[in-house]
């Protein structure tokens, strides 16, 4: 019997190595919901101040109220976030509600690349943009350090090469 159970054992797959995203995604996010929200927030108070009356400033609560629901929710949303490099494929989990797990094998790799716009590189943030053959398996893992975002790529880019010279 512990024969049996010791070869099922060594046969199953082993769990994959997770990686999350970085604190400074998460410091991203929210300080744009701050600043948008809050923006928001003045500029209701004050056209419905003064065009409408006071009663009515009342409704720049609305926007307010957003960024109390929406802080908790952007930490969640970024701690679910997060990928495992495997031996055949690239695995990446996302979602709370909604789950998504996306696996993308490195000899369908057709293109990786590194971008970063103005606002990630104030942060000193990158993203890695996996493109394949099936637009379906196109994947990103969004707000990465730069210098673990060149290395994901040459590594997937070089594993991609690997891969898909056997086919």
């Amino acid at each position: 019997m512990e024969t049996g159970s010791t070869q099922t054992a060594e046969n199953a797959m082993p769990e994959p190595v997770w990686t999350g995203l970085p604190p400074g995604l998460l410091r991203m996010r929210r300080l744009l919901l701050v600043v948008w929200l809050g923006l928001l927030t003045i500029a209701v108070g004050l056209l419905l101040g003064l065009f409408a009356g006071p009663g009515w400033a009342a409704f720049a609560l609305l926007p307010l109220a957003l960024i109390v629901w929406g802080w908790p929710m952007l930490g969640r949303n970024w701690r679910s976030w997060r990928y495992a490099e495997r031996a055949d494929d690239l695995l990446i989990s996302r979602g709370v509600l909604w789950r998504e797990e996306t696996v993308v094998p490195y000899g369908r790799m057709q293109l990786v690349e590194v971008t970063s716009g103005p606002v990630e590189r104030h942060f000193g943030l990158a993203s890695v943009q996996l493109h394949t053959a099936a637009a379906a398996t196109d994947a990103c893992i969004p707000g990465l350090d730069p210098a673990e975002a060149e290395r994901l790529r040459d590594r997937l880019t070089e594993l991609g090469e690997a891969r898909s010279a056997g086919l």
